[in-house]
Parts: C-alpha cells; sequence; structure tokens
C-alpha cells in the first residue's frame, strides 16, 4: 500500500555512450513488459533477450526478484535520442540479519529501516509506527522509492509506504508501476558510475568489461545546484565533509561522504555534473558486482 497526504511546498534502439557524475532522473519505466521496451524505451530487444526475466532462483534455493528501474536525464528529455540508465535493485526472499546472526534488521510502514538485536532496543521514532523484519535488498529498494515518492508527507501519520511482500515474491510490482507520472513523484539527483567486471571468454582467456551503473544512494533532485556551485570531486572538501559530525551534515554532504567513505563506492564515479566517460580516467578496476549485466539489446 502507497498513501496518504501530499507534502506541501514552500519553495517556488539507440547505443548510448558512458557518462558519469550527477544528473537529474525522471522515472520512466519499471520492469518493464517486451512490448514497454519498445514502445515507452525504443529498444527492439533480442529473440533470446533475458532482459524481463525478472524473478529467479538463487543457489540457496530462494526466490529473487530485480526491479528495474528506468532513468532518464531531464536535460536529453525533448531530444530525438533521450538518454536513459537502467538502474536494478535485487530483492531476495529471505530475512536479512547481520553475518553472526546477532542482529536483524527491521523496516518500518514508511521504509525507513534500523537494525536490532532486540525489539526493545528500538528507537523511540521507529516504534511509532507500525514495523516488521526486513528482507534482503529492501532497504536499497526503499531508500529510492522514499526520495522518487517525495511529494509524500512522511512526518503525516497517515502516510504509509509498504509493498505487498507475497505479490513482490511472485513478480508483481504493479503498486510502483501506479506511481510513474503520479501525484507523489517527484524527478531524484542519481550518480551514474562505470562498474568494471573481469569476465573469462571462450579462450579462456580473461577480459575487462566495463558497463553502465548508478550508485545505490539517490537525492533530490534540487540539490543538482550544490553540485554545479561546489566541486565535490576536490580532495581538500571531501576531507573537510569528514570533519563534521553526522549531526552536522546536510543531506547533500552525507551523501558525497557516503560516496567517497571506506565504504561507499567502489566503481570508477565522479561527483560533477554528468559528463561523457574517458576510459583512461580509470585507472583502478573495481571489485566483480554481485550480478552481471546482459547484453540484451
Amino acid at each position: 500500500m502507497i498513501g496518504g497526504n501530499k507534502r506541501e511546498v514552500t519553495e517556488g534502439n539507440f547505443e548510448q555512450e558512458k557518462v558519469v557524475g550527477v544528473f537529474s532522473a525522471k522515472v520512466v519505466a519499471i520492469n518493464p513488459t517486451i512490448e514497454q521496451f519498445k514502445s515507452l524505451l525504443g529498444i527492439e530487444l533480442k529473440e533470446d533477450s533475458k532482459a524481463t526475466d525478472y524473478l529467479s532462483e538463487n543457489k540457496d534455493g530462494n526466490t529473487t526478484l530485480r526491479v528495474d528501474v528506468w532513468l532518464e536525464d531531464v536535460t536529453t528529455s525533448e531530444s530525438e535520442h533521450p538518454r536513459r540508465i537502467k538502474k536494478s535493485f535485487f530483492l531476495e526472499d529471505k530475512e536479512r540479519e547481520n553475518k553472526d546472526g546477532t542482529k536483524k534488521q527491521y523496516i518500518n510502514n514508511i521504509g525507513v529501516c534500523t537494525w536490532a538485536e532486540d525489539e526493545s532496543d528500538f528507537p523511540k521514532w521507529f516504534k511509532e509506527r507500525d514495523y516488521r523484519q526486513a528482507f534482503v535488498g529492501e532497504e536499497k529498494l526503499y531508500g529510492f522509492i522514499r526520495t522518487w515518492l517525495g511529494a509524500l508527507d512522511y512526518k503525516d501519520s497517515e502516510t504509509v509506504l509498504s509493498l505487498d511482500w507475497k505479490k513482490l515474491m511472485k513478480g508483481n510490482v504493479k503498486d510502483l508501476k501506479d506511481q510513474l507520472d503520479g501525484e507523489f513523484c517527484t524527478n531524484v539527483l542519481a550518480l551514474a558510475t562505470i562498474k568494471t567486471v573481469e569476465k573469462t571468454n571462450d579462450a579462456g582467456e580473461t577480459e575487462i568489461k566495463e558497463y553502465q551503473s548508478i550508485y545505490d544512494e539517490f537525492l533530490p533532485a534540487y540539490y543538482m545546484k550544490n553540485f554545479k556551485t561546489i566541486d565535490y570531486d576536490n580532495s581538500r572538501t571531501q576531507e573537510l565533509l569528514k570533519t563534521k559530525s553526522s549531526k552536522e551534515l546536510k543531506p547533500v554532504e552525507r551523501f558525497v561522504v557516503n560516496i567517497t567513505g571506506e565504504y561507499g563506492c567502489k566503481e570508477y564515479y565522479s561527483l560533477k555534473e554528468l559528463h561523457t566517460y574517458n576510459p583512461g580516467d580509470n585507472l583502478v578496476s573495481s571489485n566483480a558486482p554481485l550480478a552481471e549485466e546482459d547484453d540484451d539489446y
């Protein structure tokens, strides 16, 4: 279920080049069908394409769902070939806990997560809403949804952002698709990255493949103004931000700190406005991803 009161606003088939950087994006499709690939995205899939095989089963026998969100660079929306990049979220039908099993992750009915050894350890603000144990992958997906549906008033007690897990594990993402161009959706700020993967070819040789990717975290699109005026790629700027406490950081600053920190983005990125990717600038390869991209179109 997704619903509540709208937040009051107080302030006024084409092969694309690889890009890196931040950009303002509109969500144009979620888990498109074969027909929607052609009608919405202008992509003709190959006959053997697995692009719409969203449901699968992993090695542990658990059902998994890939949620593909297609983002359109709003500066190209009126062009003949709008730039569109896919961001995939991976869900697993398995409740999430830490490696040693001492803590579990929980999620409330507006998509906010917390970790705890016991439910008595919950922060007061978390217990004020309905909650349950979270499943693998939900934190990242809901983090995106909360930003995308930025017109929802999450402080209102009547607001609900909770997807039916059983329906999701059957591949049903209708509740998300229904939000496309809806009253709650807003543009998001996304970070385009390059994922580097080692693959073995038919001759047994190792090849390096590079894929267009999107970082896991998002911001409201109005933060683009910050990236136009501040050079967050500057190492001195980054170090200054890291001297601040978490409470002192503004949302855009926390975004930068998360990306540039020890556990941040492992792919090649730039914190400047979106620009053409130069392979010569990418001196360090990232770790192999959990799921490789498919050349389906």
